[in-house]
């Protein structure tokens, strides 16, 4: 599992770092925020509960039904996993339409690797407007201190922008073949009580979490499930909790090292500043761990996180989320293919997310 490496390798750097960067144990757990830690629990758990209830299947089975052409049927994929990502976060909005898609191929021919990458590179444009829509948002939503809806209205220009510019390649990508879609597989069965629960809890998480409790949220949820619904906890990726909190661990330590620390204000005065730093370091560490490193060398957490949302594209690396779907889909030649649609999404999406700064 693609948590399991990275754990490891959070695990054999951290002895490096201390050994440069001597620390306490207390100020080691000073690096970790931990509101980010309780918020991304509880919303795994949330989304979780949504997914398992049904309710999220049933959705998708409805926005698709209908369609009459590979276009029509790409530019809904798009939309549902774009608006998925942006209230259940950009994973499990791919755990959700990638399978869909594959019933769906396995009832009528279909340009399967095209139509994966376009529900890849929508749920990096749809999950960018959202606090919670990936893991980087989150974390700087907390680390700003805006509102929820502050956040929302600061990312709005760019995550729509993106999903444009991503619609504008639909027609490009995808032909208007006719077809014709039958239900694909038995729709996941329907559990009323957890999806009213999970329905119901989802909004009030939120609504503490911009409060800024977390953390008590976040144990109120976990408790909730464990009581009502512990099957939802059983299969939940814990582990990803602990690479979190060794990210911010190692990324903190690393940002403390003297050369790192003297070179960051120099490459954040380059042209594009942050933005810029922030959309190209993604293509070398991801853009989870380049928020979180880049956040303590700036006070402008709108420009950073405009360009890590930007450095999802591109490389594959850029975004986790790139990753689960390319693994989702076993077919030769897609990473090729995935890139010769996210190195133009990224350099289009930069460029319209510098003039929109610059505006």
């Amino acid at each position: 599992m693609r948590e399991e490496w990275l754990l490891l390798l959070l695990l054999a750097l951290l002895p490096l770092l201390l050994w440069q960067v001597p620390t306490r144990p207390s100020a080691l757990a000073a690096l970790v925020d931990w509101k980010t830690i309780g918020a991304l629990a509880g919303l795994m758990v949330l989304s979780r509960g949504l997914e398992v209830s049904g309710v999220i299947d049933r959705a998708g089975r409805a926005a698709l039904r209908g369609l009459r052409t590979e276009r029509g049927l790409a530019a809904a994929l798009v939309l549902f996993a774009a608006v998925l990502s942006a209230i259940v976060t950009n994973d499990v909005a791919l755990f959700v339409t990638v399978p869909l898609t594959l019933a769906l191929s396995r009832l009528v021919p279909l340009p399967l690797g095209r139509l994966v990458i376009l529900q890849a590179l929508a749920v990096n444009a749809g999950s960018a407007v959202s606090p919670v829509g990936n893991p980087q948002n989150l974390f700087l939503w907390q680390v700003s201190g805006a509102g929820f809806g502050e956040f929302v209205l600061a990312m709005l220009p760019l995550g729509a922008a993106m999903l444009a510019i991503l619609l504008a390649l639909v027609p490009v990508a995808v032909g208007a073949r006719r077809l014709t879609l039958a239900e694909p597989t038995a729709s996941m069965p329907l559990r009323p009580r957890l999806m009213g629960v999970s329905l119901a809890a989802y909004p009030v998480f939120l609504l503490l979490v911009n409060a800024g409790l977390a953390i008590p949220a976040a144990g109120a949820v976990i408790a909730l499930y464990a009581i009502a619904f512990r099957s939802v906890l059983r299969w939940l990726d814990w582990p990803l909790l602990l690479v979190f909190v060794l990210m911010f661990v190692n990324l903190g330590l690393l940002g403390q090292l003297p050369a790192i620390a003297a070179a960051m204000p120099a490459a954040m005065a380059l042209p594009g500043g942050v933005f810029a730093v922030g959309a190209l370091l993604s293509q070398a560490m991801s853009n989870v761990p380049a928020a979180i490193f880049l956040a303590p060398f700036t006070d402008d957490w709108r420009a950073l996180a405009w360009g890590v949302s930007v450095g999802g594209f591109g490389l594959a690396i850029g975004s986790l989320a790139n990753l689960i779907a390319l693994r989702l889909v076993r077919e030769p030649g897609l990473w090729r293919q995935f890139h010769l649609w996210s190195l133009p999404m990224f350099a289009l999406s930069f460029a319209v997310g510098a003039l929109l700064l610059a505006s």
